[in-house]
Formats: structure tokens, sequence, C-alpha cells
């Protein structure tokens, strides 16, 4: 496992306090220690690889938890969709790289655009054949007939997008399995409407129990992760009692709903 020392920099470690000169020692992908202040003992040198950052602050890689790499910049769900693979697999290594660049280290992925698109480039990462940040690869959005993504009209009944529709239980518990077949490390739900969506609006649950149910059976039995897209205090509750482990926007949670996040907010997150 290679060292690095970094030396010369100074140390923001995002605990509160104020840059502090220092040196660092990084071990594999992990930091071993740290020397802080002017005058302190120097951390040891024997087989790292030393990198003076000339006065530069060093921090910690950041976290994005809401990631979507293989998304350009387009506010037009269809857009997306028609994206062809081959080219949508250049846009996310691409993305990977400029996430990399800006100092984020690690992504959860909030939704693919195709469904192993993450897998993929969570792959190449991993074997050290694209440069990219940690990833957790994420399905498409699994949505309803009538929920955000679902872009056909009764004329135009084939649109893509980054959705993949399915109705009833049976229908997501096929899916979900097929996904974590293909090696997805996370399962995204979009169980509320959206404000653009005029069939769904935002505070609008547009999955139903049963649904989301069959999704956390297959999701637990493989362990697994689930996120969902839930505006609606209904899509916040239904997270919770389904062991959602992140949950995107909670624009409209109620009192009820505030009170259950409060309960479980050592086991999931909200972004």
């Amino acid at each position: 496992m290679g060292k690095t020392l970094f030396t010369g920099v100074n140390v923001l470690d995002c605990g509160g306090d104020d840059p502090f000169p220092g040196e660092v020692l990084v071990e594999g992908n992990r930091v071993k220690a740290v020397a802080r202040g002017r005058g302190r003992e120097p951390l040891p040198r024997d087989g790292a690889e030393v990198v003076d950052g000339g006065g530069a602050t060093l921090m910690p890689g950041l976290i994005e938890s809401h990631a979507h790499l293989s998304i350009d910049n387009t506010d037009d769900l269809a857009r997306i969709g028609m994206v062809p693979p081959e080219e949508n697999t250049l846009l996310a290594a691409r993305n990977a790289r400029f996430y990399l660049d800006c100092g984020i280290t690690s992504c959860l992925s909030a939704a693919a655009a195709k469904p192993r698109l993450d897998v993929v480039i969570r792959n190449a990462i991993n074997a050290g054949e694209i440069p990219g940040p940690r990833l957790l690869a994420a399905t498409p959005w699994l949505t309803v007939t009538g929920g955000l993504g679902d872009m056909r009209t009764l004329h135009r009944p084939h649109v893509a997008t980054m959705a993949i529709v399915l109705d009833g239980p049976e229908e997501f518990r096929r899916a979900t399995r097929e996904l974590i077949r293909e090696g997805v490390d996370v399962v995204k739900l979009v169980i509320s409407g959206d404000t653009f969506v005029p069939h769904a609006p935002s505070h609008a649950t547009v999955m139903s129990e049963a649904e989301v149910a069959a999704v956390a059976e297959v999701v637990h039995a493989h362990r697994k992760r689930m996120s969902a897209h839930a505006r609606s205090a209904g899509a916040v509750k239904l997270c919770v009692r389904h062991g959602v482990k992140v949950i995107y926007h909670a624009n409209f949670a109620d009192e009820e709903a505030l009170d259950m996040l409060e309960a479980a907010k050592d086991r999931l997150l909200v972004s």
C-alpha cells in the first residue's frame, strides 16, 4: 500500500477550526497521521512519496451525495433519453474526471441515465482504467405511469428518458432483481411527483405502499441500498417505513414526517 507525505501545506480538517500549517501522511486511501503547527516533530518519510504543497491548502476529499455522472447540463428529460449509450458512456467518463478534478473523491449516484452506465463507470474507476471518484452506482429512476420521468402519451407511447416506468409490486420486484443482477449498489425510486409534472405535482405521492414494499423486500435481501425522490409528506413516510437510506428533497414533509425523520436520523440521510 503506497504512502504519500504532504508537506508545506495549510491543513483544513473540516472540523470547524481555521486552517493550520502542518504535514499529512496518507497510506493507501486513508489519512494515517497529521502533524500540526510549525516546529512540530516531522512525520516519518521512510517509504513515502513526499509532495511539497508550497503553502497550498490541503483538505479532505468532498462527497457528492446527489451525483448524476451520466447527465449533461440540460433541463430536458427527453434529451437525456435521446443520447445513445456509447456517447452517454463517454459523457459519464468525462464527468467522472471533472468531479475528481474539482476535489470530489466520493459520489453517491442519485440515478443513472441508462441501466448499466453507473455500473461500468464504477468498475472502470475501481480497476484504474479511468480517473474518477469512488462511486456507489445507481439505477435509473424507477417511476410509475404518470410519474416523474414518464414522458409518454397515448399518441407517443415510446419516449426514452432516464426513467424505467413500472406499475404494481410485481413489476417493481422484477425490475429491482434485474438491476441488482446487473451490479447496481443503489436502487432509486420516484415516490413523489415534482413541480414541473402537471399530472403529478410535488405534494403528490405516486407510488403505492405495496410497490415500495416490494422493492424494499428485494433490496434488503441483497443487502443493497435504496434512495428516493420524495418531496411529499406521504413519500417521506413511505421511505422511513421501508428503510430507504437516502431521501432526496422532503420539501413537503409534515409534522408527522419530520418526527419520523428525527427518530430515524441515525440510519438515513436527507439530501
